[in-house]
């Protein structure tokens, strides 16, 4: 395995909007601690929209998911998540892990990604940066709670998103 590096979420060097929206990141969950069965034990899904920053004096990011992803299920049923952003050169297992659902696959094997144990929550041998948060607060962000626009451009099908915060627990990077 890649040596991952333990830093501080203020060590963090590149663009936070440029890593996650541009590069893409993974959330993953797992419901307990030590397994790495895919879609049993844990699952994990691409996400384009996220946040780092400050929220109630800890360092603490943000994801966004939807009701019908399966990795929901996880994150809704776990203490913590991790949130992976990952090196060049693996674009593809983004696209399959962000359009194949692990309710019906082993996608896992089919992104091609090696999954690891950090601090006894999943991430990738792949990564170059790794978050591990502690599930602070979720709220549902309904119809109600946006302007019209977004709602007609992002939510024609009514999926609308939860929004988790995480307290950085643990920050790596290779």
């Amino acid at each position: 395995m890649n040596e991952l590096k333990h830093i501080e979420p203020t060590e963090i060097a590149e663009n936070n909007i440029k890593l996650i929206g541009k590069d893409w990141m993974l959330v993953t969950s797992a419901d307990r601690e030590g397994s790495l069965e895919c879609g049993k034990d844990y699952n994990t899904m691409t996400a384009s929209w996220g946040g780092v920053g400050v929220m109630w004096g800890k360092p603490s990011a943000t994801c966004y998911i939807r009701k019908r992803r399966f990795t929901k299920e996880f994150v809704d049923a776990g203490e913590y998540f991790t949130l992976t952003v990952l090196k060049d050169g693996n674009r593809q297992a983004l696209n399959t892990l962000g359009s194949k659902s692990g309710r019906d696959m082993d996608k896992m094997h089919e992104s091609g990604l090696t999954p690891v144990m950090v601090e006894g929550q999943p991430t990738f041998e792949e990564a170059k940066l790794v978050l591990i948060c502690r599930k602070v607060c979720k709220t549902f962000i309904g119809p109600d709670d946006m302007t019209a626009e977004i709602r007609e451009r992002s939510y024609a099908d009514r999926d609308y998103h939860t929004m988790y915060i995480g307290e950085i627990v643990a920050a790596y990077e290779n």
